[in-house]
């Protein structure tokens, strides 16, 4: 059993995945992740610093739920985010799909580096087999 206090709490409680806070906190928090995601849809103009007031959330809290792409901004909203690669802007998530792409193909083309090379068959020689006399 995997024992934890609650970084937002204290309490004691049975940790399985995730962040270090307790069921209830979880709770209160995916509670006011549905109260931001409310108000940007109902307010698209607004800036993140306006959203963490009204809302009560930290602005640090709505970085990380825009970095994790479990929110997304509009194109026209005054949340902007920068690519962490190359710093273009972005709606959500850490990189731009360019830099997604350069970061697969990276990956893509270490794990082929890793695979053994095909087996390359000989071609059979006939001549060279070994042959039964008759009796």
């Amino acid at each position: 059993m995997n024992v934890r206090n609650c970084k937002n709490c204290g309490k004691l409680f049975n940790y399985v995945v995730g962040p270090y806070i307790c069921p209830a906190c979880r709770d209160l928090l995916e509670a006011k992740f549905q109260e931001v995601k409310e108000y940007i849809r109902d307010h698209k103009g607004c800036g993140i610093q306006q959203v963490a007031d009204d809302c009560e959330v930290s602005v640090a809290q709505i970085n990380q739920w825009l970095r994790e792409d479990r929110l997304e901004v509009t194109e026209d909203s005054a949340i902007q985010l920068a690519c962490e690669s190359c710093g273009t802007l972005i709606r959500s998530g850490r990189l731009c799909p360019k830099c997604k792409s350069n970061v697969m193909n990276g990956f893509n083309s270490m794990l082929k580096s890793n695979e053994p090379a095909p087996e390359v068959k000989k071609p059979v020689d006939h001549n060279n087999k070994m042959r039964y006399l008759q009796s």
